[in-house]
């Protein structure tokens, strides 16, 4: 296993640890928990991997994506009783894995050489996608739309993954920089409260 595919199977994990700890919040059974981990793990790369035309995805190819997302669903059926602050846990998961997907997903459209717009588009929709699949099975509005600066992390890991390859920068290093901005900005928004200004009505 290479280092790039241990890095997403890590993004999946923390992922489907945040739909799994959603599905609990929401009092579900072990089949909800298992469905909403499965779908937050790989929804987002599903979406990245069918827009840039790499089909079949990834996660009907290698089992192991699968096995990941029911891990994850097992550690919360095992261990959500002794969770406190369920909200508090989502949003630090989710961060991480918002991160990771942001760099992959930038690595991955670049790979097939997609212009800055596209690269950005790619990262952010990698990033995000699981987290909407998610909030929609569970009739929440997606964070992606009310989470204090969740999308702008996102095209800040993209962003950055591009400026580091313009830079020199090598694949591993591009990757570790785009995911640990992301995820930084992300957890100081949380810490932080930021937000972007809302509509007037």
């Amino acid at each position: 296993m290479n280092w790039l595919t241990l890095l997403d199977l890590t993004g999946v994990f923390v992922f489907a640890l945040s739909g799994g700890l959603d599905a609990a919040k929401h009092k579900l059974d072990i089949l909800g928990v298992s469905v909403l981990a499965v779908a937050t793990g790989v929804g987002g790369g599903i979406m990245r991997d069918v827009l840039m035309g790499v089909t079949p995805p990834a996660v009907f190819i290698d089992e192991t994506y699968l096995i990941v997302c029911l891990f994850a669903g097992l550690v919360v059926i095992l261990f959500a009783g002794r969770v406190g602050h369920y909200a508090r846990w989502i949003k630090i998961a989710d961060a991480v894995g918002l991160g990771l997907f942001a760099a992959i997903g930038a690595n991955k459209a670049m790979e097939y050489e997609l212009g800055w717009v596209g690269v950005i588009m790619i990262s952010t929709l990698s990033a995000a996608g699981g987290g909407v699949i998610r909030d929609l099975l569970v009739l929440e509005i997606p964070m992606i739309l009310r989470a204090d600066i969740y999308a702008i992390a996102a095209i800040i890991g993209g962003a950055s993954m591009l400026l580091c390859d313009g830079l020199g920068f090598s694949t591993n290093g591009s990757i570790t920089i785009s995911a640990l901005l992301a995820t930084s900005v992300r957890l100081a928004a949380i810490r932080c409260k930021w937000s972007l200004p809302g509509v007037r009505r």
